[in-house]
């Protein structure tokens, strides 16, 4: 162990070097979160869970022990951390265009992956978002992830919640699309498409209002990226597109030419209903997180401030 490199309410993330001498980021569980019940289950899912995708945007995971006090996860190091604190230190917290449409494609790409699983994220934001020296992306924190066929608790973060999250429905790979809708205008203006001081006016913002449209606010954008990036805000889970759709059109925007995202041999199989320490782990899905989670967008009662902890 080197160094600590972020503390959550969960578990601390610290960097170290493997047997091989590489430096990786080793998430620990707090012993508190250990004897929780729902805390232990929540970790040991998401070490199976993170060993078990392999994808070249998603959080790798190395190593790890699901369960006992010497539980730990093992993951790739990213120096810079989430794109959200890259983002926080640039003027104008934005990208080039090339750059963020580069991003927006690898998370596209890992979307498109755990979909054609069954599996939905549900936590796509820029603070679970990681960038390489060469500036690929990885989508990391499965810890609200879940496969379709077996159910899972409904989670999200209120700036980038789909409408049917907000009503209390079921998550889907469409709310996922919905959240990586939300990501494009991000990166690609600067700002997010709705805001609000309070949990009940972000909620009221997904619900009823629309976004400008980015072709208005980035002229210069392909029409494609720019018309898909506006349906996947669609109020209607059934009027977005797929992940994928939008993959092969950041990619045409990027000018390369859109391949089929996942092989056979690629996909993992779903998990069966497996049993823990406390009993089944399948039924919920976990974290990939190289650093904890940001408070400030997780869903809160009413008075919640999202700018509480900037």
């Amino acid at each position: 162990m080197l160094r600590t490199l972020g503390r959550g309410n969960t578990s601390q993330v610290r960097l170290a070097l493997n047997p091989e001498g590489q430096e990786v980021a080793v998430k620990l569980p707090h012993p508190e979160t250990l004897r929780v019940h729902e805390a232990a289950e929540r970790f040991g899912n998401e070490v199976r869970l993170t060993m078990q995708f392999k994808h070249p945007h998603v959080v790798r995971g190395f190593a790890g022990t699901a369960f006992g006090p010497q539980a730990y996860l093992s993951l790739e190091y990213y120096p810079d951390g989430a794109l959200s604190e890259k983002l926080a230190r640039m003027t104008g917290r934005t990208l080039p265009d090339t750059e963020a449409l580069r991003i927006l494609a690898d998370i596209a790409s890992a979307l498109t992956y755990l979909h054609k699983l069954g599996a939905v994220h549900q936590d796509v934001k820029t603070q679970n978002i990681y960038v390489n020296e060469a500036g690929r992306a990885a989508l990391g924190d499965l810890g609200n992830t879940y496969f379709l066929s077996q159910g899972g608790k409904v989670s999200g973060s209120p700036y980038y919640m789909a409408p049917e999250i907000y009503h209390g429905e079921s998550s889907s790979s469409a709310s996922d699309v919905y959240s990586l809708g939300i990501t494009m205008y991000q990166l690609l203006t600067g700002q997010r498409p709705f805001t609000g001081n309070t949990y009940e006016e972000l909620m009221i913002a997904h619900l009823t209002r629309f976004a400008t449209p980015l072709s208005h606010l980035k002229p210069q954008l392909a029409r494609p990226v720019g018309r898909l990036a506006e349906q996947a805000l669609a109020k209607r889970p059934t009027d977005r597109p797929s992940a994928d759709t939008i993959r092969r059109a950041l990619l045409t925007a990027l000018g390369e030419t859109p391949h089929d995202e996942v092989t056979e041999d690629e996909q993992p199989a779903a998990p069966q209903q497996q049993m823990g320490r406390h009993g089944p782990v399948a039924r919920q899905g976990s974290a990939a997180a190289p650093s904890p989670p940001d408070k400030a967008e997780q869903p809160q009662k009413r008075g919640w401030n999202p700018f509480k902890r900037k």
